[in-house]
């Protein structure tokens, strides 16, 4: 897109191939080329955006990128995993090509994906370009994967081996007028 004579900077958007990741991706994508950027989309072959509902969009299919699990199959993680491990040298070549064919104006200034696509943070550090997150979930997603990192963290999961436990959540962060600032955690024992 060229704004008032001028070429602008490009945005490569990185959504991982599920329906509720792609569609806020293209939405963020619109949003920003009304903004004057020029809008790459770098994408899997699996479930793959339809250009010509997107014709300011430049689209960017990385080969042969796609797992062959079925994800209906609810193997989603190893699809994941594999479409990550899978993607990063075709990603990382791409990207290259284009950067090497783009004029100084047009030059790339960011790469924003998903959170599943995590494997474009790495390609984004390799050719040292600013790289953004962006996640697609819920609020509610959002302190969920936080608590579960917390828990990691501090060792209280994977739960151990033939202990029924749960967790009570027993103050939200910021909760209470401010006065609980951290998540507080209790065990609680299931009957069995």
């Amino acid at each position: 897109m060229e704004k008032q004579g001028k070429k602008c900077l490009r945005l490569v958007l990185v959504p991982c191939p599920f329906q509720g990741h792609i569609n806020p991706m293209l939405q963020l994508g619109s949003i920003l080329h009304s903004k004057g950027f020029s809008i790459t989309i770098a994408h899997a072959q699996y479930n793959s955006p339809k250009p010509s509902s997107h014709p300011y969009f430049s689209f960017l299919p990385l080969p042969d990128t796609s797992p062959d699990h079925n994800t209906s199959s609810g193997e989603l993680l190893a699809f994941v995993l594999e479409l990550n491990a899978n993607c990063k040298a075709q990603f990382k070549e791409c990207l290259v090509e284009v950067m090497r064919q783009q004029e100084p104006d047009e030059r790339i200034a960011c790469i924003i994906y998903d959170e599943l696509m995590y494997v474009s943070e790495a390609v984004a550090k390799d050719l040292t370009l600013p790289s953004i997150l962006l996640r697609t979930g819920s609020a509610a997603n959002f302190l969920a994967h936080n608590a579960l990192l917390q828990l990691n963290a501090e060792g209280h999961i994977p739960f151990p081996d033939g202990y029924p436990y749960a967790w009570v959540f027993a103050g939200l962060m910021g909760g209470n007028g401010g006065k609980n600032p951290a998540p507080k955690w209790r065990w609680v024992g299931l009957m069995g």
